[in-house]
């Protein structure tokens, strides 16, 4: 394990160009991509979660002057459909697996996202166990108020750091439901059972903008996605059968978009206003995660704050050499 590090990771908030860096970095060690992305795990959610997946090829002129497109492998876009609730405790799962499958070939896994609780989930090695659903317990909480409810989740968790389950009745049910199931009998046997986790030693990279330019960018490229279609792509998921609520519930684009075609934002130009402030607003929040994770151990090596592709890429191939000398 060169260095002491067996994973590597970018990370950085949206619009900073972190998969066109990422697919630099993974072209010059030959490494495939683990997309660490919460929108793009979905088929169908192309424009409004910024796939992009033209970036995954690079265009390469060989000495001849002819061009070589070169595709770089990627891992966890497009794996589900919007049918499926895929959520932190799916990706640490499928992260594992992917990561035992590189460890068999001695190959490097690489990560490149934004999502933080993902991010997070893998670097600090969140306890996840999978919860089934209980009928009868969800059947006993149908009649209660939020009031009860809240107070029967506070009884069962007293600690609770995270209040945002006591304001939306479905996670708070389902809260519940997974602190009644960690106190009983069949969650101790499945604890005593379940395989061992793989020893995550990731070497974290961060890449971020002027946030100037970042806002820039965020303006510039919801206009590019607007002109390619995107209001006419949420409207295709709901006529496929995907109710609106749905579609609100992945939030930004879809929900912004779906509350536009429901009538609830007046004009494309309100739209257009209101998404990309909230964007805006979503990038600091990842900052504010990243820094977080910071304070709570994680180390984070920051790329210089430029928005030159070149200088950053040498700087990450510097850090990256360094970390994984022998």
């Amino acid at each position: 394990m060169a260095g002491g590090y067996n994973c590597v990771v970018l990370l950085g908030p949206t619009a900073v160009g972190k998969t066109a860096l990422g697919v630099q970095i993974a072209r010059h060690y030959g490494w495939d991509i683990i997309s660490a992305d919460s929108r793009q795990v979905y088929k169908g959610l192309d424009l409004g979660s910024g796939k992009d997946l033209a970036d995954y090829t690079l265009h390469e002129t060989l000495p001849d002057g002819s061009v070589r497109d070169v595709q770089i492998p990627y891992h966890l876009i497009d794996v589900t459909t919007l049918d499926d609730e895929y959520n932190v405790f799916s990706f640490q799962r499928d992260f594992y697996a992917l990561f035992r499958s590189c460890a068999a070939r001695h190959a490097m896994p690489f990560v490149v996202g934004g999502t933080g609780m993902y991010l997070d989930a893998i670097i600090r090695g969140y306890n996840f166990v999978p919860v089934p659903e209980n009928a009868g317990l969800r059947q006993q909480l149908a009649g209660k108020s939020m009031e009860e409810l809240g107070a029967l989740l506070l009884a069962l968790r007293p600690n609770l750091h995270n209040k945002s389950d006591l304001r939306d009745r479905e996670r708070l049910i389902r809260a519940i439901e997974i602190q009644t199931f960690m106190q009983g009998e069949a969650y101790r046997q499945q604890r005593v059972q379940e395989p061992l986790r793989p020893e995550v030693q990731a070497f974290v990279l961060g890449t971020t903008i002027p946030r100037d330019i970042l806002r820039e960018n965020i303006a510039r490229r919801l206009k590019e996605r607007m002109d390619a279609g995107m209001v006419d792509e949420v409207q295709s998921l709901h006529d496929a059968g995907y109710s609106w609520e749905r579609l609100e519930k992945l939030g930004l684009e879809y929900r912004f978009v779906s509350e536009y075609l429901e009538g609830k934002i007046g004009s494309v130009e309100d739209l257009s206003g209101q998404l990309c402030h909230a964007i805006c607003q979503f990038a600091k929040r990842q900052e504010t995660w990243f820094r977080g994770m910071e304070r709570k151990g994680v180390t984070i090596h920051w790329l210089p704050p430029v928005t030159d592709r070149e200088t950053r890429y040498d700087a990450a191939l510097r850090l990256i050499d360094r970390a994984l000398e022998p």
